[in-house]
């Protein structure tokens, strides 16, 4: 048996693609913060990896990691804003043939939905 038999990212990314399945890297990303009641998990130098399994998005995540105490202080914090998400045509015309709602009315609720396409077709649905 010679060779690693492992596959290369490039042909990995092909098949999942074949799948329904999408993987994007997250550009210039400086540190992701988890919040817990007692600590925040830090990881700095964050490579961050975004899976899209049919509308359910996944987070892969790797860096430094460490821990920092939460002080009653530090309860206010300033986030900046992020940019909405690019919503794709195709998100837009399943959520408008699933919920009989116009092209735009779709795009509105997958913005506010932030992306996620069961939300945006439960918020169109209960109207």
């Amino acid at each position: 048996m010679g060779g690693r038999g492992g596959m290369s990212p490039r042909k990995m990314k092909g098949m999942l693609k074949n799948m329904g399945i999408d993987i994007d890297e997250l550009e210039d990303v400086k540190e992701v913060v988890i919040r817990m009641p007692d600590k925040e998990i830090v990881i700095s130098n964050a490579q961050v990896a975004i899976m899209d399994a049919h509308g359910v998005r996944s987070f892969q995540i790797s860096g430094d990691v460490s821990e920092r105490p939460v002080s009653s202080s530090s309860a206010v914090s300033v986030v900046q804003e992020e940019p909405a998400p690019e919503i794709p045509d195709s998100d837009v015309e399943l959520v408008a043939t699933q919920t009989g709602a116009r092209a735009e009315d779709a795009r509105a609720a997958l913005e506010e939905a932030g992306g996620d396409l069961a939300a945006a077709i439960m918020k169109l649905s209960s109207k």
